[in-house]
């Protein structure tokens, strides 16, 4: 697994999340395997990977709800599994499903989650206004809740999330369905909590969201497969050559390019092919020739800079090969 630590750690920022060697499981299946990793305040801190990952579980143990099957995890020094009630009392959390009451108006909504929290009088009246506002529904807080677009409705249920003022919020996929103008505008009030000093983990599949985050988790299987900045984490490049190459029947390409001297590695991409190779112009040479001798002459072959797709991908198919190596069956 890549670890490497980000700006913000080097700043010394407090640490308000701390994971280590958490495990979950479900009967025979491991959702959670040994995963260890630490946030700190003010951190955009995403959880990426594909469906079945295992992030919405660890966002559920990080939350109090679920508890761990070995393991240890603080948030905001409060053990997860030792006293979850208060650390639900401390933190934010908006679920992959709306959450909110659709037979409600908005600032029913408001002032039924703002009575969760404890929130009464002034303060409930200063948070309200402050949602409204934050959510940009200004004008719409008679409008039942069904009657909102789905952007206008993750908004709400942020808004309502952290209506009690949580320094840890915890989004899970939080805009899952929606448009790409409302995605945008959710990521401006996460930036601007960020801002704020509040510390944000949120899992995601999306990965120009993922590009957003200070420090992304590559989660794969339940374990961690990587982690740090986007750069950073495209270090694993580094010392190497991506190129890109046209060519027909890419699937059966990827075949011809096993074995070939020079070339380390082939992914598919769409209708391409992603090459790294030691060298570019001896790279250029040999994948053209292994191609045109197993009959996928290639149209085109450019370098590029690797993306966060690759770096993904990349790390998915060296754990793939590490569980192989252990005997693990997928």
């Amino acid at each position: 697994m890549t670890e490497i630590l980000s700006s913000a750690e080097a700043a010394g920022r407090p640490v308000v999340i701390e994971v280590d060697h958490l495990v979950k499981r479900f009967g025979a299946f491991t959702s959670i395997d040994d995963l260890s990793l630490s946030v700190r305040q003010g951190e955009v801190f995403g959880l990426l990977g594909s469906n079945g990952a295992g992030k919405t579980t660890a966002i559920r143990v990080l939350c109090g709800l679920l508890a761990p099957t070995s393991g240890k995890a603080r948030v905001l020094g409060i053990d997860v599994a030792k006293d979850p009630e208060s650390l639900k009392r401390r933190i934010g959390y908006m679920t992959q499903r709306f959450s909110l009451y659709d037979d409600l108006t908005v600032i029913q909504n408001l002032r039924f989650f703002g009575g969760v929290y404890g929130l009464t009088g002034a303060a409930m009246r200063e948070r309200e206004g402050w949602a409204v506002a934050t959510a940009g529904l200004e004008g719409k807080e008679d409008l039942l809740t069904q009657s909102l677009p789905g952007g206008w409705k993750q908004r709400l249920a942020l808004a309502c999330a952290v209506l009690h003022g949580p320094r840890v919020v915890f989004l899970d996929e939080p805009t899952g369905g929606v448009d790409p103008i409302s995605r945008r505008r959710f990521w401006a009030l996460i930036d601007q909590m960020a801002g704020e000093g509040i510390t944000l983990i949120v899992t995601t599949h999306y990965l120009d969201e993922a590009e957003r985050c200070d420090r992304i988790a590559l989660m794969h299987a339940g374990r961690l497969v990587a982690h740090g900045s986007v750069a950073q984490l495209k270090e694993v490049f580094a010392g190497r050559v991506m190129l890109e190459v046209a060519c027909p029947q890419p699937l059966d390409a990827q075949l011809a390019l096993e074995n070939v001297p020079g070339v380390l590695e082939a992914s598919v991409f769409g209708t391409r092919l992603h090459v790294v190779v030691t060298e570019e112009e001896q790279g250029r040479q040999r994948t053209g020739e292994a191609l045109r001798r197993a009959g996928f002459p290639a149209a085109s072959i450019e370098r590029i800079v690797p993306s966060l797709e690759d770096v993904f991908i990349h790390c998915i198919e060296a754990e793939e090969a590490a569980r192989t190596a252990r005997g693990v069956v997928a």
